[in-house]
C-alpha cells in the first residue's frame, strides 16, 4: 500500500493544529513534526493542540525528550543525527518500541541503510514547491529497483497531486507532502484529499 506522509511547515501556520487534526481525520498515516527554528514551548503547544488520540501518528525531528510525555513513538533521524548516533543506541530505541526513520539524498547512502529504520525519505525527487532552488533528481526514466531499497522509501520534494502517480510509477513506497499542503493552508485538506484520490485510483 502506497503510504502518504505529511511534513509540517517549518514555520508556524494559522490554524495549524486544526488542519493537522483534519488531515488525521481524513486518514493520514503519519505526520512528521519538523520545526527547525521553533523552541520547545512552541513544539509542546502544537502537540497539545492536537487530540491525544492522534499522538501515536506523530514523528518528531527534534525535542525527543518530549516523546514519553505525549505517547509519541516515532523518531526521525536527520542525516547528521544518524551519522552521530551509534548502532547500539538505535537498536535500544527500536527494542523499546520506537519506529525509526531517516532522510537520504542519494542512492548509495540509501542502499547502506539497515532494517533498524522502518522507512527513509529520499529527496529531492521533483523540483521543490517550498524551496525554489531545490531541484529534483528524478527524470522521466527514473525507477527505484527493489534491490536498491533495503527498507521502504518515501519520495520527498515537490510531490503534489499533479505528479504523485509518477512517484508511484517510479516504485517508491510512499510520498511525503510538504509544499503541496502548506503553500496554501486554506486548501491543505482538499489538496491532501486530491493526492489521496490519485493514489487510490492509480
Amino acid at each position: 500500500m502506497f503510504k502518504l506522509v505529511v511534513i509540517s511547515s517549518a514555520t508556524a501556520v494559522p490554524d495549524e493544529a486544526a488542519i493537522i487534526q483534519q488531515l488525521f481525520a481524513e486518514g493520514l498515516d503519519v505526520f512528521h513534526l519538523r520545526k527547525p527554528e521553533a523552541d520547545e514551548q512552541a513544539v509542546r503547544q502544537l502537540i497539545e493542540a492536537i487530540p491525544a488520540e492522534y499522538h501515536n501518528r506523530i514523528a518528531l525531528h527534534g525535542f525527543f525528550h518530549l516523546m514519553s510525555a505525549y505517547n509519541i513513538h516515532r523518531w526521525h533521524y536527520r542525516e547528521e543525527n544518524r551519522q552521530s548516533t551509534s548502532k547500539e543506541e538505535m537498536t535500544q530505541l527500536k527494542n523499546k518500541g520506537y519506529t525509526l526513520s531517516t532522510s537520504v539524498h542519494d542512492l548509495p547512502t540509501l542502499q547502506r541503510l539497515t532494517s533498524l529504520f522502518s522507512y527513509a525519505f529520499f529527496s529531492p525527487v521533483f523540483d521543490s514547491i517550498s524551496k525554489q532552488q531545490y531541484k529534483g533528481v528524478a527524470d522521466v526514466d527514473f525507477y527505484l529497483k527493489d534491490e536498491q531499497k533495503p527498507i521502504s522509501v518515501i519520495a520527498l520534494g515537490g510531490v503534489d497531486a499533479g505528479n504523485i502517480r509518477s512517484a508511484m510509477s517510479m516504485n517508491f513506497d510512499g510520498a511525503a507532502l510538504l509544499g503541496a499542503i502548506w503553500k496554501e493552508p486554506a486548501n491543505a485538506v482538499e489538496n491532501y484529499k486530491l493526492c489521496k484520490h490519485h493514489v487510490l485510483t492509480f
